[in-house]
């Protein structure tokens, strides 16, 4: 068990020792309550028993997934185990194998010892009795009372004797070769065990490295798998760093901004004369870009049915869609820029993006990186590298220096509404009027119109010649 559960454990052991040893059952009143002063000690000791379960909760649920862990590795250690067993196994069947067949060579000297035994016993009594009957040859021939027939019976028994002890010395010859045989493949055996069980030897440590070296290639994986995240992360800044950096073409920029422009539809309705509905429609052509939060479609006020004027014009309803590749989507709202509310915004979701399968064009991040940048007009198919200098005057627009067109491509004619993006693919701002372009940093809105079939109460006239207001306040040159 872990140290801190033991610990936990004990300290809540010792405070209900504390707490049983602090209540005094003889001071109770008359009408059996305990004072108030022991029932807010218990109110305590419950609320410590709480946290204190809480903690044993805690470190048990760390406990767990410990355990978990040591599960898992403890699984790969078995798996490795196992094959090292399988092998040892294998080994140990081979020793076995080869004791068994020593045992039998071991029963085979014994059988042939004893046969060579009860030989040499024949043997010696073969050597008796012939020494017997030469004994007795030799009384005989010293004796002649004893007959011819008698004498060569003997002679004859001498000899069956003799060969029988010659037979019995041949085969106590091949015993003997036998026996070195045996010793001889009994000694090999030996020699396989010996080498069975090295090999044995061997193994096991072969698996007790094994299992060092997984350790150590499991710390190297850890260490490389860091270093591979710290390279990854280290890849992708640089190749973001290369991308920020890195100019395209105007026609690789206009290339992709063709494939990825989003139409908007614009439909507002107003009273007209002798009762009648007045309706004005726009369409235009424009990009979504993000703050990194945030997505928006964004135009210039004069590509909508709407007007900054005094007095403003009081609508009835304002509808709108955006097309993309793949679907259209309604437009939920119409916000005006807080900078420059001739900026006109219209947020979407990441879903609805989605749908639309268009690429989200990023803020640019630094506008100034490059001294030219490009020029996209939305109502005609114009585009061109232009150069934009730095107003003091004016810090958060760029003033387009004529002077300095190229690359220019149809009908140039720079005007407000046209998109501007960097070098490198970012949208650097809109042109709100034909020289000064408005960088956009952020999607702050100054005031917002909701779209839908009934806008009365939104009081966009007020809202309009509000905005108008702020447009005049600027300065000449932005006008």
């Amino acid at each position: 068990m872990n140290r801190s559960i033991l610990i936990v454990i004990c300290d809540f052991l010792l405070v209900s020792l504390l707490a049983f040893s602090t209540v005094d059952v003889n001071k109770l009143t008359d009408n059996g309550t305990v004072r108030q002063g022991k029932l807010e000690m218990a109110t305590n000791q419950v609320d410590s028993a709480r946290d204190l379960t809480a903690v044993m909760r805690l470190a048990l649920d760390e406990e767990r997934k410990g355990r978990d862990q040591l599960q898992g590795e403890l699984a790969r250690y078995r798996d490795t185990a196992s094959r090292q067993q399988a092998l040892l196994s294998e080994r140990e069947k081979q020793i076995q194998n080869v004791q068994q067949e020593l045992q039998s060579r071991d029963q085979e000297a014994r059988h042939l010892q004893q046969q060579q035994s009860e030989l040499q016993q024949q043997f010696a009594t073969a050597q008796t009795n012939l020494q017997t009957l030469n004994q007795q040859l030799q009384s005989a021939s010293t004796e002649t009372v004893l007959s011819k027939e008698k004498l060569a019976a003997m002679e004859a028994e001498a000899k069956k004797q003799s060969d029988q002890a010659a037979a019995l010395q041949q085969q106590l010859a091949q015993l003997a070769k036998s026996n070195e045989v045996v010793l001889a493949e009994k000694q090999q055996l030996s020699g396989k065990l010996q080498v069975a069980e090295a090999e044995k030897r061997a193994a096991a440590e072969q698996a007790v490295r094994m299992q060092e070296e997984v350790k150590v290639e499991r710390e190297e994986k850890a260490k490389l798998a860091e270093g591979v995240k710290a390279l990854a992360s280290k890849s992708s800044e640089l190749a973001q760093e290369v991308r920020e950096n890195r100019p395209l073409a105007a026609n690789t920029i206009y290339n992709q901004l063709s494939t990825n422009r989003v139409q908007a539809s614009f439909t507002a309705t107003r009273p007209g004369i002798f009762g009648n509905e007045a309706t004005k429609r726009k369409v235009t052509q424009t990009v979504l870009v993000s703050d990194g939060t945030n997505i928006f479609a964004l135009c210039h006020v004069q590509d909508t049915p709407l007007t900054l004027w005094n007095p403003g014009t009081e609508w009835e309803a304002l509808e709108g869609t955006l097309s993309g590749n793949t679907t259209v989507t309604p437009i939920h709202s119409m916000s005006f820029h807080l900078m420059d509310p001739r900026v006109v915004l219209m947020p979407m979701t990441r879903e609805e993006a989605a749908q639309l399968g268009c690429k989200v064009y990023r803020i640019s991040s630094d506008p100034y990186k490059f001294q030219d940048a490009v020029l996209v007009g939305t109502r005609d198919s114009y585009y061109g590298e232009c150069g934009f200098q730095i107003d003091p005057s004016t810090p958060e627009y760029v003033k387009l220096d004529r002077s300095l067109l190229k690359g220019l491509f149809g009908k140039f004619n720079p005007s407000s509404g046209d998109l501007v993006f960097s070098k490198t693919g970012d949208l650097v701002g809109i042109m709100v009027n034909g020289t000064y372009c408005m960088m956009v940093h952020n999607l702050e809105a100054a005031a917002t119109f909701q779209f839908g079939r009934n806008v009365r109460d939104q009081h966009t006239g007020f809202v309009l010649s509000q905005l108008y207001s702020s447009v005049s306040q600027l300065p000449f040159k932005l006008q």
